[in-house]
């Protein structure tokens, strides 16, 4: 596509693709939807470490979207699911799903890889459980059932 000057013209979805292919240093990293899935609650994540994922993952009845590195696992989970809830440490909640900023081995920025994708097109794991099975693990008492003091 050209315009009239001879320029050239990119589409929507061109200039989508090159800028997700493109990493600027200091610039926030972001887990994407997989493409066909959409979000229409937003997206924030939820991130573990590494070793407590595959003790989280046969714990929920519903699994979203999960990507991991060598550090962590991450579920994607609607937005504000952090709501009146404190996540048990050593959880981290990552609102818009803005990864914090450490680097692969190479020193490159680089992005989980997706290891679970839902059939469907939400990405979504519920938080309630994936907030429960967090606590279990970690053996934090749910922010519910704490005792109220005065």
């Amino acid at each position: 596509m050209t315009s009239g000057a001879g320029s050239r013209v990119l589409s929507l979805d061109s200039l989508v693709r090159m800028g997700r292919g493109r990493q600027v240093a200091g610039a926030p990293r972001r887990l994407l939807v997989p493409d066909g899935m959409t979000a229409p609650m937003g997206c924030d994540a939820v991130a573990v470490p590494a070793r407590l994922g595959p003790l989280v993952l046969p714990r929920l009845p519903r699994v979203g979207c999960v990507y991991a590195d060598e550090a962590h696992w991450w579920w994607l989970v609607p937005s504000d699911s952090d709501y009146a809830l404190e996540w048990p440490a050593p959880a981290q909640y990552a609102t818009g799903a803005v990864l914090p900023d450490p680097v692969d081995v190479s020193g490159a920025p680089g992005l989980p890889g997706l290891i679970h994708r839902p059939d469907g097109t939400l990405p979504y794991t519920p938080p309630i459980p994936l907030y429960l099975a967090l606590c279990r693990l970690t053996g934090t008492t749910p922010t519910w059932s704490r005792p109220v003091t005065a």
